[in-house]
């Protein structure tokens, strides 16, 4: 009988000692395969890094844009070099101050006014929408408005502005009134609400309100006699729309 034999490579079959002598080959040990749980949720690092660099953007971004709008209102004032119009009452002339069988006071003004316009490169635009009063002791007398127009740089204006209007005239208003006659001293108080819009070259601006306020002292009521000014004080200020 032939006997096969291997000559080269590992034996096929194994035997196993049942005293667990040296001659055998023992089985590995049993080991137990932990699972493993790979978390998807992402690092705390990483959720930080995000939120700083979105708040470096931000802060870059509003730098940015403030050093634009400096550098933006720096060129218009270094190019245009804006000045506010100056308004002066010039003359005030009495063409109606009567009283009528119902105790009324019919009153009529006229009224010139000095608009100065300084800029050299910016023009104003007086829109419709104005108004001009003159009271008396907080009550109005006469009410106007100032004409359309648009004013040239350096320019100056004179806009003669007619105002009419009817009033209560209590017994109050008379007494304060005859007193001031007698003085040759009588306040009165012209409020100028003039809406106007800025043109610097071609490119009109925003439209603002300027409104002044002019405390004068007359010396006379007498209608169509020359009256003249003792004194003015004004106080301006800007009223955006």
């Amino acid at each position: 009988m032939d006997v096969e034999t291997n000559t080269g490579g590992p034996p096929k079959y194994v035997m196993l000692s049942e005293n667990g002598g040296d001659g055998g080959v023992r089985p590995p040990p049993y080991r137990r395969n932990i699972p493993r749980y790979h978390s998807t949720a992402q690092p705390y690092k990483k959720k930080g890094n995000c939120c700083l660099k979105c708040i470096c953007c931000f802060y870059c971004f509003l730098f940015i844009l403030i050093f634009g709008l400096s550098s933006f209102v720096f060129y218009i004032y270094a190019i245009y070099q804006p000045k506010m119009p100056t308004y002066k009452v010039d003359h005030i002339g009495i063409g109606a101050f009567d009283l009528q069988a119902d105790f009324s006071l019919y009153t009529e003004f006229d009224v010139t006014v000095r608009a100065e316009n300084p800029n050299e490169r910016i023009t104003i635009f007086y829109a419709p929408e104005s108004s001009i009063a003159i009271t008396y002791s907080d009550s109005t007398l006469c009410t106007g408005k100032i004409p359309t127009f648009k004013q040239g740089h350096q320019n100056v204006t004179f806009m003669d502005i007619v105002l009419k209007g009817k009033s209560e005239f209590g017994s109050g208003l008379q007494e304060a009134l005859l007193d001031n006659r007698k003085t040759g001293k009588i306040p009165l108080l012209i409020i100028v609400r003039a809406p106007i819009v800025i043109e610097m070259g071609d490119l009109p601006l925003k439209q603002v309100t300027f409104l002044v306020n002019c405390s004068l002292v007359i010396d006379s009521l007498t209608p169509r006699k020359q009256v003249k000014i003792l004194s003015t004080t004004y106080h301006g200020a800007i009223e955006l729309s």
